[in-house]
């Protein structure tokens, strides 16, 4: 090995991952390593490592295989693309950092027995957060009508709204703790709901109801993607599966 690359085994420790992964990445065509060794072994230089870093800035962003291929041919100006990432890091730390001012507050007027303050509840719980996500999904039009949308709702409408998905999720967890299978009454009744709350914001976004495959793409993406996965994993290990399969099922039997 020289001074100038890194072995898989390196890479993968360094960077969280795992070698059967980057392996994975060879296979598709997505990040190539820059040798390989008399013994096989693959080894990465350094402009292997930034495309390494952008293709996982952009699967945290919730993106798939594809599209983050796609994303990384048709912006080729590396710095151009780890500063339009950098920016966005720059607002999610700050968003995070509203968020915990928000709830030390809350604990703070729940501990002097106090009714905590609406209009600062919600500070940093910007449904627009994902604006530049949503406009690289979805595009700009549905991107500026979702801003829009949320930007009109009163504070208890926020809540209201947050609360509904909070509960669904809570219900969704006592079913997969429970055993219940996706496809049973109980749970189609809570898919029923979470399709219900999507269609609320869809249809005020995209001005026409949900689709089939619109539904089945989101049930994909909240056990695919790990900031979803995490939020109704909450609720214990095995929820966000449990929400995929029963909109699935749900769409295809309804939708």
């Amino acid at each position: 090995m020289t001074t100038n690359d890194w072995s898989i085994q390196e890479i993968a420790r360094t960077a969280g991952t795992t070698s059967r992964t980057l392996r994975h990445y060879d296979d598709v065509g997505l990040l190539r390593p820059s040798r390989t060794g008399t013994n096989g072994y693959r080894y990465y230089d350094a402009p292997a490592l930034v495309r390494l870093q952008r293709i996982l800035l952009l699967r945290d962003l919730g993106l798939g295989l594809p599209a983050i291929a796609e994303a990384l041919d048709s912006e080729r100006d590396e710095v151009r693309a780890l500063g339009a990432h950098l920016a966005w890091l720059r607002d999610e730390q700050e968003r995070v950092a509203r968020q915990v001012v928000a709830v030390q507050a809350t604990i703070t007027a729940l501990e002097k027995g106090t009714s905590p303050m609406a209009h600062s509840m919600f500070d940093g719980f910007d449904h627009t957060r994902y604006a530049g996500e949503v406009q690289e999904r979805w595009g700009a039009e549905t991107s500026e009508r979702s801003t829009r949308w949320w930007s009109s709702l009163s504070a208890s409408e926020k809540e209201a709204f947050l609360q509904t998905q909070h509960d669904i999720g809570t219900d969704f967890g006592r079913a997969c703790a429970a055993g219940l299978a996706a496809d049973s009454a109980e749970v189609q009744a809570l898919a029923r709901r979470q399709v219900a709350w999507l269609a609320v914001s869809a249809e005020a976004t995209t001005g026409a109801p949900l689709t089939k495959e619109y539904v089945v793409g989101l049930a994909h993406l909240y056990a695919d993607d790990p900031r979803f996965a995490a939020t109704y994993d909450r609720n214990g290990t095995g929820t966000a599966l449990l929400v995929r399969d029963a909109m699935i099922v749900l769409a295809e039997t309804e939708l």
